[in-house]
């Protein structure tokens, strides 16, 4: 049977090796220097995980219940740290890789997947790996229902990739706008659901704080973790619209920067 190479399929394939080498100049200048410099992806949410479980345990905080403090940390900490770090990547990372654009097959948006799909991995590697270090010296449960976490993950990276996509866009029209989005970041970190359940609050702020894509994937997170020890509140269909309307308007304004800086 012959394989017709269609324009599409190469194009894919022109398109898939082009974000291979990206991601592999993305590692060897962010991690090939120093030697430590890969393992910064577990021991950081590591760091903050054990900080959090010591101060809570000294303090006795029941952080408003009885959650194994190991657990809610890891599994929130985790959370903020997929779709933050898209974001934070993508973050001027047009203009240090300009000349590149000056190969015919990379456009801009190729340089943002690039380094979206490398937070991904690492976000999920420390939480793999956290996850299973602590249930292995018994520190955390097993979770309880793995496809509801990979819903709640899957949700997180999408919105964060999206998000990333519009803030790297937006930064190459002007620097103030990473200094705005570092700033809005510290604020959606205590109000992404990282902290808290939303079932904790009282019932008008669980309206406002829902508002928020990113509680839901976090509360659908937990709810896969937790089982029955908690009462998520998550839903699909908000999920899936605000992830789409979010890539739109991503896309539409990385389409706007490649238009300005992509050489003809």
């Amino acid at each position: 049977m012959v394989h017709h190479d269609t324009p599409l399929r190469r194009s894919a394939r022109i398109q898939t090796r082009v974000i291979g080498a990206l991601l592999m100049r993305e590692i060897l200048t962010r991690y090939g220097r120093h030697n430590i410099g890969f393992l910064w992806v577990f021991f950081e949410p590591m760091m903050f995980t054990l900080g959090v479980l010591a101060l809570w345990t000294t303090t006795k905080a029941t952080h408003g219940s009885t959650l194994p403090i190991t657990s809610f940390a890891v599994t929130g900490y985790s959370s903020v740290l997929l779709w933050r770090n898209c974001a934070n990547r993508c973050a001027l990372a047009i203009s240090p890789n300009q000349a590149l654009l000056y190969h015919r097959n990379v456009r801009v948006i190729d340089l943002f997947v690039a380094r979206v799909l490398l937070e991904i991995a690492g976000a999920t590697m420390s939480f793999v790996f956290l996850t299973t270090f602590f249930v292995t010296v018994g520190l955390m449960e097993p979770p309880q229902d793995i496809m509801l976490i990979l819903g709640g993950w899957v949700h997180l990276a999408v919105f964060g990739s999206a998000l990333g996509f519009a803030v790297g866009a937006l930064s190459e029209r002007s620097e103030s706008v990473e200094r705005v989005w570092h700033t809005a970041a510290y604020l959606l970190f205590p109000l992404s659901g990282a902290l808290f359940m939303v079932d904790w609050l009282p019932p008008h702020f669980q309206r406002i704080i829902l508002l928020l894509p990113l509680v839901h994937g976090t509360e659908m997170l937990r709810g896969g973790y937790f089982g029955a020890l908690v009462k998520p509140h998550y839903d699909v269909g908000y999920m899936v619209t605000s992830d789409l309307v979010m890539t739109f308007l991503g896309l539409f304004l990385v389409n706007d920067a490649s238009k300005r800086v992509e050489p003809e």
